[in-house]
């Protein structure tokens, strides 16, 4: 893929997302892709993946938008850092606005991705939402096991000095 195939993808990609298209989101993946959401868990296919933007992250937030900056692309794996805001709907938390900045990678397959991963920092936005720290704390030390447990963080953990 080219970069500015690659720009174009991340250019329907957010829109769609924006939208609240879950159909045309989720076109822009591979018919078995997976894609791993740092909130909603990890979502296979199309159909897993449109329910998650509409049903899920829609649900729980308004007038979201999304931007991706410096799309790089090599082969089949792309990176773009990115920014998003939107206004929460989760009662506890209703209309609080959050501004989120993340990396996120891309596997690619065919022109499309076939695999979706992010890393945000989400203290941040749970900061802005205004979670109370213990709660915080606890969504935290469950996400630093669930890292420390990743088979591709198991296998960098045992390499040699």
């Amino acid at each position: 893929m080219t970069q500015d195939e690659f720009a174009a993808l991340l250019g329907r990609l957010t829109a769609a997302a924006e939208a609240g298209d879950g159909e045309r989101f989720a076109q822009c993946f591979d018919q078995n892709a997976v894609y791993h959401d740092y909130i909603y868990g990890d979502h296979r296919g199309r159909g897993e993946i449109a329910r998650m933007l509409e049903g899920m992250f829609h649900r729980d937030a308004a007038e979201y938008r999304w931007r991706m900056f410096d799309p790089v692309c090599q082969g089949d794996v792309g990176y773009a850092w990115s920014l998003s805001t939107f206004i929460s709907k989760i009662p506890d938390f209703a209309g609080k606005r959050v501004v989120i900045d993340g990396m996120s990678r891309f596997q690619l397959k065919g022109g499309l991705i076939d695999d979706y991963s992010e890393s945000v920092n989400a203290g941040v936005a749970m900061v802005q939402l205004g979670v109370a720290a213990p709660r915080i704390e606890k969504v935290m030390q469950r996400w630093a096991r669930q890292l420390v447990e990743r088979p591709d963080v198991q296998a960098y953990l045992a390499l040699p000095r």
